[in-house]
């Protein structure tokens, strides 16, 4: 029997998804990542080496030394000279010499001048270095 605002056919429920708050989020979250993806990465340029070894996870804020091809040195983007190193270092990782250093250098750089750089680090106490290479390059 069916009344007035019944014709017989019965509004069912309905089984779709509403995507549209989704895809706002997400839309959101781009951006951020967007912005924030600068920020992360080191500005002073090497001609960094390729290694085909897999990548190893990241820390969020890695604590990179940088030897350029002039063999000028750097504590994440601050100059620094070699004697100088232990205490820039000190400084930047608040005394914690269980924090692993990555060691950028130029591929130009003299093995020996990456040696004494080295070197430099462990006399410093930073036993923990991590050579950064360019990814999935094949090796001439």
């Amino acid at each position: 029997m069916a009344g007035p605002l019944h014709d017989g056919s019965e509004l069912g429920e309905l089984h779709e998804i509403n995507v549209t708050p989704f895809i706002d989020v997400m839309l959101v979250l781009l951006i951020i990542f967007m912005v924030a993806a600068p920020l992360a990465t080191v500005d002073i340029k090497v001609d960094l080496p390729s290694s085909a070894a897999p990548p190893q996870p990241r820390p969020d804020k890695p604590l990179t030394l940088t030897v350029q091809a002039d063999l000028t040195l750097a504590v994440g983007e601050t100059v620094v000279a070699l004697d100088a190193l232990a205490p820039a270092l000190v400084a930047a990782t608040g005394g914690d010499r269980e924090q692993r250093v990555f060691l950028r250098a130029d591929k130009t750089v003299d093995y020996g001048d990456l040696m004494a750089v080295m070197d430099s680090l462990r006399s410093a106490g930073y036993l923990k270095v991590a050579l950064v290479t360019l990814e999935g390059g094949a090796r001439p």
